[in-house]
């Protein structure tokens, strides 16, 4: 045991006595990087691939900061001095996905008797950069944009989440019996989350769907029945109303390109994202006087307030 002053080297054997009377079995060899890697292999099961993706991306950053730091010597100051740093590079959101990466790695290596206490758990995330924030089309510009969709393997999707207000998770995970063409409904159920079901108990509803979307749903599965046959043995029947090539789930990466080319060929540019598609469905019926509680209750939110603050934009010339 050593230490830059004796006082220092009985503190540490002090702790190490300590550890040793609750059972743990600290390593001196076992790093930051060992035990967040110990967490992914382990500690994900059950997880969605895009939810595993998410903590591999923000497990990155965690161990670029603290990877050489011995995990019995880490100190809150450490994790904190770590997310300070990257507050200038990621968004708040990100931020708190490191922090959480490293206080579940933790917790998992606690788990495994590998160390006494948590001290991820003693800080907090600090405020990260600002985002961009979400945007919504005019009437003009989701009328291209229906334009150029048409024809595309995306095209009732753009149409479901601009004329229906669904979520880009739901739309993921929406099954052909959730559809009913006949009656002009869609039953929303389900989503792409980890739990399978849908963000808030609010959010399961059925919505009557407006004519030009049940017509781009018959044209989609008159698609999909073609690209089924044309897959042949290759196809995995998941009943999938939005499906890959070969019936497979639709990979949100996947969707956010075939969408960018959409706006592209709009004339809209490359930065709009899926679910701006929905803050256009609130703020287009919000422009024409929509009452705010039936936009809430279109959108399967538990109360206005969200629809008001987050979702609804104003698209229309400010008044002078």
């Amino acid at each position: 045991m050593t230490g830059r002053t004796k006082t220092a080297v009985k503190n540490k054997l002090k702790d190490l006595r300590g550890e040793l009377d609750a059972g743990i079995q600290s390593s001196p060899t076992y790093t930051m990087a060992l035990c967040v890697e110990d967490w992914l292999s382990q500690g994900l099961a059950g997880r969605s691939a895009d939810t595993v993706a998410n903590y591999r991306y923000a497990a990155e950053h965690a161990v670029a900061k603290l990877g050489a730091v011995k995990l019995r010597e880490l100190t809150a100051r450490h994790v904190q001095a770590a997310l300070a740093e990257l507050s200038g590079s990621l968004s708040t959101r990100s931020l708190r996905l490191v922090h959480q990466v490293i206080e579940r790695a933790i917790r998992h290596a606690q788990a495994a008797d590998l160390v006494g206490r948590n001290v991820a758990s003693l800080v907090s995330a600090p405020e990260g950069r600002g985002g961009r924030p979400s945007r919504s089309l005019t009437l003009d510009q989701a009328g291209v944009l229906l334009d150029a969709a048409e024809g595309s393997a995306l095209n009732a999707y753009v149409v479901l989440s601009l004329l229906a207000g669904l979520r880009t998770e739901e739309l993921r995970s929406l099954l052909w019996t959730d559809v009913d063409l006949d009656a002009g409904t869609v039953a929303v159920y389900r989503s792409v989350r980890a739990s399978g079901d849908t963000k808030t108990p609010r959010s399961r509803r059925v919505l009557k769907l407006p004519v030009k979307a049940v017509e781009a749903l018959r044209e989609h599965r008159s698609q999909q029945a073609a690209a089924r046959l044309k897959a042949g043995p290759l196809w995995q029947d998941h009943g999938l109303v939005f499906a890959s090539a070969v019936g497979t789930p639709l990979d949100a990466h996947n969707v956010r390109r075939s969408f960018r080319a959409i706006t592209k060929a709009a004339g809209l540019g490359q930065e709009w994202t899926p679910r701006e598609l929905r803050h256009t469905f609130v703020s287009l019926l919000s422009a024409n006087d929509v009452n705010l509680e039936d936009i809430a209750r279109l959108v399967g939110h538990s109360g206005t307030s969200v629809t008001e603050r987050v979702y609804r934009h104003e698209i229309r010339p400010s008044l002078t």
